[in-house]
């Protein structure tokens, strides 16, 4: 039974992620809307509807450390794992819009919670200012959109393109419904029939905690960029990503604490691991969006060789492992500094290359005609 739960769950999460996707991309070419924004609001908020249902019961149940974590692993593996997966089947290419506005906005949310959470808790008037701030987002985001349409359907390509995968709004609309559906319940079922499985196995339930059930909420996340990175819509593959990560903490985290009888608690081990590298992960998005305007296979390694490290790391940190120790110290003395280091050689080699692009068109004999 628990393997056709799993099955089961499998096939849903497949089936909603390739409805949704299909569905929120025609849409977007019927009313002409970018599909960036259609990635970064519609689909990114509604893949972390597990996350939300997860943290708000939490929340109200009085196990408000729940959706602390819950928010926390979710942005971290979004970052590490499903970018870098999703880039490592097809390498991503990332709209300057991105770089320029909505990867600042996540690293500025990353670190604003980090300092929000400096005195050891979150409060309900700390959760009523991110969900403003939420608010304040959409709005932006929205306004420009509405600004950035793209041509009509007469005189651009846009109609070309919505004609040719066909104007159906009201069925794309019940595909992008339907396709919600799919991704919260076929997320559900893959994560109990998992969950039994790791049971009859003997699996711990550390073990069991810390890989089935914190992945589980950010499935829907990971089928629906995988699949949009594989069927082409590459804006909504990484508008997905960082709007979720924007969402999980202004609205899911902002909706906790404001819905928590108590502030939420933020313990000093989550202050002083998880919660840097979740800021971390944010920030070291900008320098390899910024190289070349894309995700290269090679940085997608990089991204899925830190999601792993960092889940080495909770595994040892929870069993008291002997070689926590070594492995602590390799990467904090060893493995972050050398990234680091070369990170900033790539921006540098980069801003110089743009440079340089720059004084040849700048000096460049203007043409005869």
């Amino acid at each position: 039974m628990s393997i056709l739960l799993f099955a089961a769950g499998l096939v849903s999460l497949v089936t909603g992620a390739e409805s949704l996707v299909a569905g929120a991309s025609r849409l977007a070419g019927v009313f002409r809307v970018p599909p960036l924004l259609v990635g970064l609001t519609v689909v990114a908020f509604g893949t972390s509807s597990p996350e939300l249902a997860v943290s708000i019961d939490s929340a109200l149940s009085g196990e408000s450390g729940i959706s602390l974590g819950n928010v926390l692993g979710s942005n971290i593996f979004n970052i590490l794992f499903i970018l870098g997966l999703s880039a490592l089947i097809i390498p991503v290419t990332v709209s300057r819009k991105l770089v320029r506005l909505d990867v600042p906005v996540m690293i500025a949310v990353s670190l604003f919670l980090l300092i929000l959470s400096l005195d050891g808790e979150l409060s309900r008037s700390e959760g009523v200012v991110l969900l403003l701030c939420l608010a304040a987002y959409i709005f932006f985001l929205i306004r420009q959109g509405l600004s950035e349409k793209t041509l009509p359907p007469e005189d651009g390509t846009g109609g070309r393109r919505a004609r040719r995968r066909g104007s159906r709004p009201v069925i794309d609309a019940l595909m992008i419904v339907l396709g919600f559906a799919l991704l919260v319940l076929g997320s559900d079922w893959l994560v109990r029939g998992a969950v039994s499985i790791a049971v009859s196995l003997r699996v711990s339930g550390m073990v069991i905690g810390l890989t089935v059930v914190a992945v589980g909420t950010s499935l829907p996340e990971l089928f629906t960029s995988v699949v949009a990175a594989v069927r082409g819509e590459r804006d909504i593959a990484v508008g997905n990503v960082i709007g979720s990560n924007i969402f999980n903490i202004m609205g899911v985290l902002g909706a906790s604490a404001v819905l928590s009888p108590r502030s939420i608690p933020v313990p000093p081990a989550v202050l002083g691991f998880d919660m840097p590298v979740m800021a971390a992960a944010a920030v070291a998005c900008l320098p390899i969006f910024f190289t070349g305007g894309r995700i290269s296979r090679p940085e997608a390694l990089l991204l899925l060789g830190y999601y792993f490290a960092y889940a080495a790391y909770l595994v040892m940190a929870a069993s008291h492992h002997d070689a926590l120790g070594g492995f602590s110290s390799v990467m904090l003395y060893f493995v972050i500094p050398l990234t680091i280091v070369t990170m900033a050689v790539i921006v540098l080699l980069e801003i110089r290359r743009q440079r340089g692009s720059g004084r040849r068109e700048s000096t460049a004999p203007p043409e005869h005609l």
